[in-house]
């Protein structure tokens, strides 16, 4: 919890606000900083779905602030970042994106989603392309007398290859696979954001912060920690959520003061025995705060934060 309160030794001693995870309004801060794969989408999912299982369980307004870095990537694993995001709009869930530094290609993509982009200054928006490029060194592998086969089925299995001598019709093939591809990432960019004037921006460029909110690419200039601090001022509880891979350790599975073996794991009243376990990496049977008693988190899963 990025506000409610400090960290402390025995999580007991700071317990969550009055009203828990029950209700208020609430806002999730979800990070994101992609590369080419992206690899992070298999976290994103899980925040995601963590996200979305709170506010089904709450009566309460819950919101999504997103701080997105990326230049973008490739077409499939950006479709899937960006469907991740669309899960949460079909939840009803509010979902803003702060773009700090970039957010490009793919990374727009995922932007797009939202229901308010908010820019710093200096960030990068667009690029709103796509582009394939790859090296051929047949005529290199001719010179050195090595040849390379490839046995196909269907006249466009294989177009451009790094091997092959270059056929024009691979080319053109080629060509009108990226245009297919660009064709689908405009419609879909005009279609989350009605406002732009798609052929204008839909060229491949970038722009700075100002000159994205005037393209309509972004709707204000903003700064994440000013969004924060906004959502806290308006009474709102923010929340950081970060998903965390279960351990797999050998001291994690011998599950040491647990019922691993047949015998349920005595409560942790004291820091000596709050110690070992630490150092042991085992768990331990927390002893409630009282006011706990009363209001459980109606989710809670130790693999996130």
């Amino acid at each position: 919890m990025l506000v409610a309160a400090p960290v402390s030794w025995d999580p007991a001693d700071v317990p969550l606000p009055h009203r828990g995870l029950h209700a208020g309004a609430r806002a999730f801060v979800i990070d994101f900083q992609g590369d080419t794969e992206p690899k992070q989408v298999t976290t994103l999912r899980e925040e995601v779905t963590a996200v979305i299982h709170s506010a089904a369980a709450s009566h309460g307004e819950t919101r999504v602030l997103l701080r997105l870095i990326s230049g973008g990537g490739s077409v499939t694993g950006y479709g899937l970042a960006m469907a991740q995001l669309l899960r949460l709009k079909t939840a009803g869930i509010h979902l803003t994106v702060c773009v700090e530094q970039v957010a490009a290609s793919g990374g727009y993509m995922m932007a797009c989603v939202a229901d308010r982009i908010v820019a710093s200054p200096f960030a990068v928006l667009g690029s709103i392309g796509v582009i394939t490029q790859i090296p051929n060194v047949y005529e290199r592998l001719q010179k050195e007398g090595v040849r390379f086969e490839t046995v196909t089925a269907g006249e466009f299995k294989r177009t451009l290859t790094p091997f092959k001598k270059v056929d024009p019709k691979d080319v053109e093939k080629t060509k009108e696979e990226v245009g297919e591809i660009f064709r689908l990432f405009k419609d879909f960019v005009h279609e989350q954001r009605p406002q732009l004037d798609i052929d204008k921006v839909a060229t491949g460029e970038t722009w700075f912060g100002t000159d994205a909110v005037d393209r309509n690419l972004a709707d204000a200039l903003q700064t994440f920690d000013d969004v924060l601090l906004e959502l806290h001022g308006s009474g709102i509880e923010v929340y950081s959520v970060a998903y965390k891979a279960p351990e797999d350790s050998p001291l994690s599975r011998l599950k040491v003061g647990s019922s691993a073996f047949g015998v349920p794991a005595a409560p942790a009243t004291n820091w000596a025995t709050r110690l070992l376990a630490a150092a042991l990496g085992a768990p331990f049977v927390q002893s409630p705060h009282p006011t706990q008693l009363q209001q459980q988190p109606h989710f809670r899963d130790p693999r996130f934060a």
